[in-house]
């Protein structure tokens, strides 16, 4: 075989294995085994190159990472939010961006229906929120729902509450991605109720200064985390050449990478909810700048750092 063949066929599996070791003994006694026998090949047809060098180092490196547990528990943690995460994330671009765009796609479903049919709107808000978001308006308190109750119980109160409904979402995808999905179009439809509401009223701005200061992380992390669920049931239905349990075993691990990342982001969405959002007469280039801040955060650590990383490994990898 020659040297370009042979590291084009498994370079992804040494990249994998070196960004991301596996946490099972079995997987890293398997994973161990093949490292071994490439760098037995390598060492017989290709003595002196550079792949044969790095073989070597990581088999040394696995080595010494099965019988001298030196990894301190910090680096771990750090190497899971620099690489496992983005990696990861990285690897399921191609779900996260079709689980997006059937989320604005629904979106705009919700805004338009709305703005035609008041009925539409009252089914998927409910009478008694428009109702009680009218009488606001009225009273020139339009975004008065989130000053009621105190900030610190309002806080924990949402971060519970969003933590459980995206854990649910993710745990639905197991039933061939559908229960996912469609709680996902039901989130677009009625957020795009809510907005066509205040929009409706010549509040679309205000509203968009406002609600999506903390909005912008809250929803963010509930498509992700249900395109996480995708990701878990895309492994049973679309296995590719695995087996099924395999595929299915693979896509739950990289899914719950992905939900445990979205944890933080919940927290802090909520204490924006609980602490900031009631303070609506908060000047506008300040609201501005936590929503561009939050929108920044999201599309810099799934989107652009993910890729950037890869190619970095992958440039690093051939050297």
């Amino acid at each position: 075989m020659r040297e370009a063949l042979f590291i084009k066929k498994n370079k992804d599996r040494w990249l994998r294995n070196q960004v991301i070791p596996a946490d099972d003994p079995d997987e890293v006694a398997v994973e161990f085994t093949q490292l071994v026998d490439d760098l037995a090949f390598a060492k017989t047809f290709y003595q002196q190159s550079k792949v044969t060098r790095y073989l070597n180092a990581q088999a040394s490196k696995t080595y010494m990472s099965i019988y001298q547990n030196r990894k301190e528990e910090q680096n771990r943690l750090s190497d899971f939010w620099k690489f496992n995460v983005p990696l990861t994330v990285r690897r399921h671009h191609t779900v996260l961006l079709f689980v997006a765009l059937i989320f604005i796609a629904f979106f705009i479903v919700g805004f338009y229906s709305s703005a035609h049919d008041e009925g539409f709107l009252r089914e998927m808000l409910g009478d008694d929120y428009v109702n009680m978001t009218e009488a606001n308006i009225a009273q020139g308190k339009p975004f008065g729902v989130y000053a009621q109750g105190n900030e610190l119980l309002m806080w924990l109160g949402i971060m519970i509450n969003n933590i459980f409904t995206s854990f649910n979402y993710f745990a639905a995808g197991i039933l061939f991605c559908f229960p996912s999905i469609i709680s996902l179009i039901n989130e677009g439809v009625r957020l795009g109720a809510f907005e066509q509401l205040f929009f409706s009223k010549g509040l679309g701005l205000e509203s968009v200064l406002t609600v999506f200061i903390h909005g912008t992380l809250e929803i963010s992390a509930i498509v992700i985390a249900v395109g996480a669920g995708v990701v878990m049931g895309k492994g049973w239905i679309f296995p590719g050449t695995r087996k099924r349990l395999d595929a299915f075993k693979q896509g739950a691990k990289d899914g719950v990478k992905i939900l445990v990342s979205l944890v933080p982001i919940f927290m802090v969405a909520a204490f924006f909810e609980g602490f900031v959002t009631r303070y609506d007469s908060m000047p506008k280039w300040l609201s501005g700048m936590i929503l561009l801040g939050s929108a920044s955060f999201i599309a810099w650590y799934y989107i652009i750092y993910p890729i950037l990383l890869q190619k970095r490994l992958r440039r690093n990898s051939h050297h």
